[in-house]
């Protein structure tokens, strides 16, 4: 599942090109077709690769040629970009999400040792100039703890077999799922709210039975969580603060 990128959209494209522009290689694009489309749209991913949705009725050829108007936005989208995957400092007084709820960092020095309390958490510290590296640690194993016996929890209620479960450091997906039956979660899943962790989880569970996103997957989806689009839209305004 892809995390909700600044994107440019166009109703009616210009006459097709027929490669990709040469400022782009073409392993740094992905062509999604989505019958529910109705324009081409543009994304520029964390890791700076482009997604181009091509809607109904349209042809990778337009959406090239779309994409090459836009290597100016593009540029300045792989700049802002770069900025924002530089992490903020957690220091003495930061907050974070734990399950949905705010909860400050508290960094405390005893006898030489240090440590950091969040929620109901210690963590040992190697130094209290910035915390995060070791939080972000113990959140990781803290989505252990939570994240995989729940998502055995809802693949057992929708009678799905999951394979194997990795908790991950990913920076553009909130999780992923492979062919194989392999599902990956972003470890901070545990920071949000449990009801938007749950969509995430049941949105790779169905892509065991759907590999795309396409009618059929999203109707999968709505069957099994009904208000998945309330969840799409806290990951949209929320979702990148917890990076």
């Amino acid at each position: 599942m892809q995390l909700d990128l600044p994107f440019l959209t166009i109703t009616q494209a210009a006459p097709p090109a027929p490669e990709p522009p040469a400022a782009t290689k073409p392993e740094q694009v992905e062509f999604v077709r989505v019958r529910r489309a109705r324009r081409y749209i543009l994304r520029v991913k964390p890791d700076g690769t482009l997604r181009v949705t091509i809607p109904r009725g349209g042809s990778r050829a337009e959406a090239i040629a779309f994409m090459g108007r836009h290597l100016g936005w593009v540029a300045r989208e792989r700049v802002r970009s770069r900025k924002e995957r530089t992490p903020a400092r957690w220091t003495h007084g930061s907050a974070l999400l734990v399950a949905g709820v705010p909860h400050t960092i508290e960094v405390h020095e005893t006898d030489g040792a240090a440590v950091a309390r969040y929620a109901d958490r210690e963590v040992k510290l190697r130094s209290t100039d910035d915390v995060r590296s070791e939080i972000e640690r113990d959140l990781r194993a803290l989505a252990a703890e939570r994240l995989v016996p729940r998502l055995r929890q809802l693949a057992g209620h929708y009678g799905l077999t999951v394979q194997r479960i990795t908790i991950r450091n990913q920076r553009s997906r909130w999780g992923s799922c492979s062919r194989s039956g392999a599902i990956a979660l972003n470890f901070r899943l545990v920071q949000m709210p449990p009801a938007i962790c749950d969509y995430v989880l049941i949105h790779e569970l169905m892509h065991l039975k759907q590999q795309n996103h396409g009618p059929r997957f999203w109707a999968l989806v709505e069957r099994a969580c009904p208000t998945w689009r309330d969840a799409e839209r806290w990951l949209r305004r929320e979702g990148r603060g917890l990076f």
